[in-house]
């Protein structure tokens, strides 16, 4: 195929906390393919992933996910009750400590975030400057992180509008987009009928004590509450996936990316940080159903 007349392809990541190291399996197949996106763009943890690959820093990237555990998850979670339960400060100087932050011009991808206008409401592009303050921007998830000032804004999470970054990856010029929908398989299982004891696990006693201090309670008393009802974070991190399917539903709808690849996901919670294998495995999967697809755009 002559290079002029070549296909420019845009990879969406799109949000969903834990669940987005699929995209690191999505990223890798794609590798394996021989298939690289000449456009990457992401919201929230799709936007951090999609840094970490513009950057040309997945290697190193992947090979901390693969070693997060439990431990190290609470580790960078600072608790803060001023617009979040996370400031979100421990864990962007360790991403500064650990990757080089570049401005966005500069990745060795052309790389872009969305954030939301927490006074307008707006959908926000970020394409220019600090690499770190876009995606810490982007990945201020109302109600677990604190909103970021940036560029004289104040910003939240862009899974608010635009969960699947469609539009922005047809705008910074790809005539091909892969979207990746971490939530596709999220319909009618919002909450765990036998929730995985994330949070009542003893390595997490102290941070969530912590948390508990601030809020009164964060999860029911068996002696006040009902035993039926979930938890404060199982009844956000609902409320929060049925958001976002609706949105992304609604926005593909009017926005059709050319391959949507759907990872089964819905067994990972809010905060499964650690189980990082799981999700790359899943990542790598639900790409490889759809590589036949892809090619047959290319060819």
């Amino acid at each position: 195929m002559d290079e002029s007349h070549k296909p420019r392809i845009g990879l969406a990541l799109g949000s969903g906390s834990a669940r987005g190291w699929a995209h690191v399996g999505v990223i890798r197949t794609l590798e394996q393919a021989g298939i690289k996106p000449d456009f990457v763009c992401g919201t929230s943890v799709g936007a951090l992933v999609g840094a970490a690959y513009a950057a040309g820093e997945l290697d190193s990237f992947e090979a901390w996910l693969k070693e997060l555990g439990i431990t190290g998850v609470i580790s960078l979670m600072d608790v803060g009750m001023n617009g979040g339960m996370i400031k979100g400060k421990r864990l962007m100087d360790f991403v500064r400590r650990s990757f080089v932050d570049r401005p966005i011009e500069e990745l060795e991808i052309p790389f872009a975030a969305v954030a939301t206008s927490l006074h307008t409401g707006a959908e926000v592009w970020l394409r220019e400057g600090s690499t770190v303050e876009a995606v810490r921007a982007s990945i201020a998830l109302p109600g677990l992180f604190t909103p970021v000032m940036y560029n004289g804004q104040l910003l939240v999470d862009g899974g608010l509008v635009n969960p699947v970054p469609v539009s922005l990856a047809r705008a910074m010029g790809a005539d091909i987009v892969i979207a990746v929908d971490l939530n596709s398989d999220l319909v009618n299982r919002h909450l765990r009928e036998e929730p995985e004891p994330v949070l009542t696990n003893t390595e997490l006693g102290e941070w969530l004590r912590k948390i508990q201090v601030n809020l009164g309670s964060l999860m029911p008393d068996s002696k006040n509450n009902h035993p039926e009802l979930p938890s404060m974070l199982d009844v956000m991190a609902s409320s929060i996936n049925i958001m976002q399917v609706r949105i992304t539903r609604s926005r593909m709808a009017g926005e059709p990316p050319d391959v949507i690849v759907s990872p089964r996901l819905a067994h990972l919670g809010l905060l499964d940080f650690h189980r990082s294998r799981d999700a790359i495995a899943e990542g790598k999967r639900a790409m490889e159903t759809e590589l036949a697809a892809v090619k047959s755009l290319l060819n």
